[in-house]
C-alpha cells in the first residue's frame, strides 16, 4: 500500500504527543508570541496556525532568493572552466533553475492569499468567544444564586438575561459554523491549486533542464586530445523560447473544489432564515456590525448577524 511505503499513519492525530511536541519547529519569543498568548481561547490554536504559515511563506521565499543565487554563481562557474560546451549548459540551466526558484515566490504569494481567508475564521472566532463567555458567566450566576438564595429575586431577572445570551450565542455558533466551514473550503482550494500549479511548472522547467543536459557530450578524452567544437548553441535557445511559451501558455486543469456557500446572507445565515426559525425560545436575529477582517484580503468580508443584542466586537486583528 501506498501508506505503508511511505511510512504514513491514516491521521497524524494518532501520532505520539510527545514525539510530535519535540518535532515542532522553534522560533524566539517575539510580540508576536505574546499576542498569541492573549489571544480568546477559541482562536488560540488558528493563531497559531496562521503564525506557522508565515514562517512557512517565508522559507519559500528564502529559497526563491537562494534559487537565483545559485542560478548566477552555476552561470559564473561555467564561464570560468573555459570549457565552451560547459559554459553553454551551465548558463542555460542558470536560466532554468532561476525560473524554478520563481514558482517558489509564486507559490509563497498564493500560500498568503490563503492564509488571508483563514484570518477570516480566526477573526470569527474572536468574536464568538464572548457570547460563549456571557453565557457561561450568567448560568454560573444563576447556579450560585439557587444554592445560596433559592427565592432571590434576582434569579427570575437572570434567567431572563439567559434567554436572551442563549439567542446570541446561537445566532454567533451558526455563523461560526458557516464562516469556517466556507473559508476553510476556501483557503485550501488556494492552497491545494497552488501546489500543483507549482509541481506542473516545475515539471516542465526541469524536463527542459534534461533536454539541455543531453547536449553536453561526455566521452572521455585522452590526453591532448579535445573534444568538438560546441555547436548546440541555436538548439539550447529553442528548448529556452519552447519552456518559455509552455511556461506562459500554462492551463492548471484540476477537479475545481465544490461550495455551497452561494446560499449564505450577508450575515453569515442562509437568505430568510431568522433565529425564530431554529429555536421556539428565541426571538427573530437582529443585523449589527460586521466581524473585523485584515486590510489586504481578497476575499469579501462576512458580516455577522446577532440576536437582541449585538456579539461583543473583536479585539483588535493580529497583522500575524
Amino acid at each position: 500500500m501506498v501508506l505503508d511505503s511511505m511510512n504514513r499513519s491514516l491521521s497524524i492525530r494518532s501520532k505520539n504527543k510527545g514525539q510530535d511536541d519535540g518535532n515542532k519547529s522553534k522560533h524566539r519569543f517575539t510580540m508576536a508570541s505574546l499576542r498569541g498568548m492573549t489571544q480568546p481561547e477559541l482562536s488560540k490554536k488558528l493563531f497559531t496556525l496562521i503564525k506557522t504559515q508565515n514562517h512557512t511563506i517565508s522559507a519559500y521565499e528564502q529559497a526563491a532568493k537562494e534559487s537565483d543565487n545559485i542560478a548566477h554563481q552555476l552561470s559564473e562557474w561555467g564561464l570560468e572552466t573555459n570549457d565552451e560546451a560547459v559554459s553553454e549548459i551551465s548558463d542555460k540551466l542558470g536560466v532554468l533553475l532561476g525560473e524554478i526558484g520563481e514558482q517558489e515566490e509564486i507559490f509563497a504569494q498564493n500560500l498568503e492569499d490563503s492564509r488571508t481567508v483563514l484570518k477570516q475564521i480566526r477573526n470569527t472566532e474572536s468574536s464568538v468567544q464572548p457570547s460563549r463567555d456571557k453565557k457561561a458567566k450568567t448560568l454560573d450566576e444563576i447556579s450560585k444564586l439557587k444554592y445560596k438564595e433559592p427565592t432571590s429575586t434576582k434569579i427570575p431577572l437572570l434567567e431572563q438575561e439567559l434567554v436572551r445570551d442563549q439567542a446570541e450565542s446561537l445566532v454567533a455558533e451558526a455563523q461560526l459554523t458557516n464562516v469556517t466551514r466556507q473559508k476553510f473550503k476556501e483557503a485550501f482550494d488556494i492552497h491545494t491549486a497552488a501546489v500543483i500549479e507549482r509541481a506542473e511548472k516545475q515539471i516542465i522547467l526541469a524536463k527542459a533542464a534534461r533536454q539541455i543536459l543531453n547536449h553536453l557530450d561526455d566521452t572521455p578524452v585522452v590526453p591532448g586530445q579535445e573534444h568538438q567544437t560546441f555547436e548546440h548553441g541555436d538548439a539550447l535557445r529553442e528548448i529556452l523560447n519552447e519552456t518559455d511559451g509552455h511556461i506562459k501558455n500554462h492551463n492548471l486543469d484540476i477537479d475545481p473544489v465544490h461550495s455551497s456557500a452561494g446560499s449564505l446572507g450577508i450575515n453569515a445565515v442562509p437568505d430568510g432564515t431568522s433565529v425564530g426559525e431554529s429555536s421556539h425560545s428565541v426571538t427573530e436575529a437582529q443585523p449589527t456590525q460586521p466581524v473585523a477582517a485584515d486590510s489586504g484580503s481578497h476575499v469579501q468580508q462576512q458580516e455577522v448577524a446577532t440576536s437582541a443584542e449585538p456579539l461583543t466586537q473583536p479585539a483588535a486583528t493580529s497583522t500575524a
